[in-house]
């Protein structure tokens, strides 16, 4: 659970998929939840995203959606990369995975990451998204 709430909540959404990152920013949209939808087409994206903003941590999203199955670098690459970034980067942020994977091996890594709070199915349902939002961002809008 993030340490400090900052005033402006910020979710980085990373896919592969361009429909997928379309459809699930308009539930993120939607949902009102989120001030900022940081898109990321690669893991590689992300992490440049967070080495070009680690001096701006008002930058840095606060919740990581995050699909397994991507080219190049996979969404448990991306982590043992995300793990290397110091605490106060990582402090105010939380990643569920999403995906559509039924192999249970990926099913299991997820679960079994100390980064990975939560293992969500795609598509990205609303409901699912608020019940993110409010077990680990305690003020409610």
């Amino acid at each position: 659970m993030p340490n400090k709430l900052q005033s402006s909540i910020k979710v980085m959404l990373i896919d592969d998929n361009i429909i997928d990152l379309k459809i699930n920013s308009k539930i993120i949209f939607i949902s009102k939840l989120f001030d900022e939808i940081i898109q990321c087409q690669s893991g590689e994206e992300a992490l440049s995203y967070f080495n070009t903003h680690s001096n701006q941590l008002d930058k840095l999203p606060n919740l990581i959606l995050l699909d397994i199955q991507m080219p190049e670098m996979d969404g448990f690459e991306f982590l043992e990369n995300y793990k290397r970034f110091p605490p106060e980067l990582k402090d105010n942020c939380v990643v569920a995975m999403l995906s559509s994977t039924l192999d249970f091996g990926d099913i299991r890594k997820a679960e079994a990451n100390p980064y990975v709070i939560k293992l969500l199915k795609k598509p990205l349902y609303p409901a699912h998204l608020e019940e993110l939002y409010k077990a680990n961002f305690p003020v409610v809008k």
